[in-house]
């Protein structure tokens, strides 16, 4: 049985997406500059693939730039993380915003401060109903 396509990032192309994200737009040789100074050696053919694939699910866009393209987001930073955190929340909490919730205060993901931030948003969302 072959897995259907996500339209939900990878953590490659995720990686590929915060680059893209930081410049505004790139070449592959961009994307291949700034992912060996994070130490990560990626073939020409391997980036071009998957900018590729960013493009069929709709995540960058691209235009020719003389024997290559150039790359740019199509979908914002913000947009991307709410969609990829509500197919955790469905995947692995069954939908359930609370559970996850829940397994995040268990853990040590959150410290004081950001607990501090966190009911400074619910008072604001609680106020704002």
């Amino acid at each position: 049985m072959s897995r259907r396509p996500s339209r939900v990032l990878t953590e490659v192309e995720l990686e590929f997406m915060q680059v893209v994200w930081e410049a505004g737009e790139v070449t592959t040789e961009d994307v291949l500059d700034r992912l060996r100074r994070q130490d990560r050696r990626l073939s020409d053919g391997s980036v071009r693939k998957v900018l590729s694939i960013l493009a069929a699910k709709g995540y960058v866009s691209r235009r020719p730039a003389g024997r290559g393209f150039r790359y740019r987001a199509e979908v914002p930073k913000d947009q991307a993380n709410r969609h990829m955190l509500l197919d955790l929340v469905d995947r692995a909490f069954r939908g359930s915003g609370a559970l996850m919730v829940a397994s995040l205060l268990g853990s040590r993901a959150v410290s004081d401060r950001d607990l501090k931030k966190i009911k400074r948003m619910i008072a604001e969302r609680e106020k704002a109903q």
